[in-house]
């Protein structure tokens, strides 16, 4: 298939969070399966990229967009990177969305309207590339959310043409995409379009609600998100949306790219270790203590977390029962940054107890690796997490997670208290201070049980979590999308 994955973000040249992480992993196992897979992204200032440059493609100004230019980039993992040049909305310094303040770019709407419009062209027979007209266009979150619906209208003017099949993938409900109604001029939306079955929300436009309503497929990044979306209590004003169109969304377990994730081959670490040979995650404990100031004991249970610093990632819990933690002989290191009242917090805690807690602001991905190949356990009390990753990786390092019982969360971890035999970390019975302060209290015993948390290590460290199998899924969805965008029924698209 010639499949085009559009993204604002793919590592390593630009992320911000997951969605990074899968641009750079589904297409490239894509790709590997033997697709012709295509990733589409703006070319954002600063970004340094590598691979067989070809020649610029120009796409001329129309109506209110601005003159772009497409650059193809040959990697070396097999897919063809497509990065959209146009300095006027792309070459500035900040991040991808928000600007060097933390303030929303005021002109988001056109930034990521041009992508989703330029995405939707790669898919019919006016593509721009001489040669090459995606199958499958796959949109990603909000900023590419306007791609399906300008596929919709291609169909709906050309009626006769071949189009490409369209698939949103919701990694976060919670960005939306939302804007006035008023920028539905410059972004083309036609107005039979603009109301309640359309794009509007509470008066305004959401380019997400837009993927919703118009992709042939709506795919999310675990099985239990896309049930927890389509009620109130998770679908932050969408999930009536997702109810009536729940025949054509399915959920998907994100991968983990396991060369970089691996403790076997981590170059990042002080000493590697393996399932089979674990002595080296006792040396990473000790040279994790070391760095971050810790004391530097290996009878004392050392907890983990490495997390934006949000209350959506239940760092509020991690406070309220850090007293029990301490109290008990633990220690607790903790790298991220988030809301400034949670980084004071986290802070102050650290002043008080210097020995027992370490709080390192920011991010380095070095000290990432060695926390997860280093800490016994690794705490994620998240009231939603639509996948989460660190839970695999944690697995991955012989380090047991202790997860809240949401979202990707409950699909990756086995609790080991329901479930001696198999577990591989400890899930919370609530997503509460009680329910945390319980999973600690349940871990604390295991992990006194020495053999008890070897079988829980060796569990974790025997799952799979790879990309392939996610792919599949994946090729699945677009196979089922392509029959209805190519004229088939419904029903021959609904994906179990």
């Amino acid at each position: 298939m010639k499949i085009l994955f559009a993204t604002p973000e793919c590592a390593p040249y630009v992320k911000t969070g997951g969605l990074g992480d899968v641009s750079a992993a589904l297409p490239a196992m894509l790709a590997k399966l033997g697709h012709d897979v295509h990733l589409l992204m703006p070319a954002y200032r600063g970004m340094k990229v590598s691979g067989e440059i070809g020649d610029g493609v120009d796409l001329p100004a129309y109506s209110h967009w601005p003159a772009a230019q497409l650059v193809p980039v040959k990697t070396e993992n097999g897919v063809t990177l497509l990065l959209l040049a146009c300095p006027a909305l792309y070459q500035r310094p900040g991040g991808p969305y928000v600007d060097a303040n933390g303030r929303d770019y005021l002109d988001n709407a056109m930034r990521f309207g041009l992508l989703s419009r330029v995405a939707a062209q790669l898919g019919t027979v006016h593509s721009p590339l001489r040669g090459w007209t995606a199958d499958v266009v796959h949109a990603n979150d909000w900023p590419c959310g306007l791609a399906p619906l300008y596929l919709a209208q291609s169909r709906m003017i050309a009626p006769h043409e071949r189009t490409a099949a369209s698939i949103l993938t919701i990694h976060n409900l919670a960005f939306q995409g939302v804007f006035p109604m008023g920028d539905a001029d410059a972004l083309g939306i036609p107005h039979h379009w603009r109301g309640m079955e359309g794009v509007e929300f509470w008066n305004d436009l959401s380019m997400l609600k837009a993927g919703i309503q118009f992709a042939d497929a709506i795919t999310t990044v675990s099985p239990t998100y896309a049930r927890e979306i389509q009620t109130e209590a998770f679908g932050v004003g969408f999930d009536g949306i997702l109810r009536a169109r729940a025949s054509r969304l399915r959920g998907i377990l994100n991968g983990i790219d396991r060369q970089l994730w691996d403790p076997a081959q981590d170059a990042l670490l002080p000493q590697r270790f393996s399932r089979d040979a674990m002595k080296g995650k006792a040396q990473c404990k000790s040279v994790l203590q070391q760095r971050v100031g810790l004391a530097t004991d290996k009878t004392a249970p050392l907890f983990a977390v490495v997390s934006r610093l949000t209350a959506q990632k239940g760092i509020d819990l991690v406070l309220a029962t850090l007293p029990g933690l301490v109290q008990a002989g633990g220690q607790l290191v903790v790298l991220g940054q988030g809301a400034p009242e949670l980084q004071a917090a986290l802070s102050e805690a650290a002043r008080r107890h210097p020995k027992q807690v370490s709080v390192t602001l920011g991010f380095d991905e070095g000290l990432a690796h060695l926390i997860e190949a280093g800490a016994d356990a690794f705490l994620m009390p998240s009231r939603f997490e639509p996948c989460g990753l660190n839970q695999m990786y944690s697995q991955a390092y012989g380090t047991p997670p202790i997860v809240a019982p949401v979202g990707g969360l409950l699909d990756s971890v086995t609790d080991a208290t329901a479930d001696p035999e198999h577990g591989t970390g400890f899930v919370m019975r609530s997503c509460d201070a009680a329910g945390l302060e319980d999973a600690l209290v349940r871990s604390l015993a295991a992990w006194k049980q020495g053999r008890q948390w070897h079988r829980i290590q060796a569990n974790g460290m025997a799952r799979e979590f790879g990309w392939e199998d996610s792919a599949l899924q994946y090729l699945e969805v677009y196979q089922a999308a392509s029959v209805l965008a190519n004229g088939g029924t419904a029903s021959e698209v609904t994906v179990p």
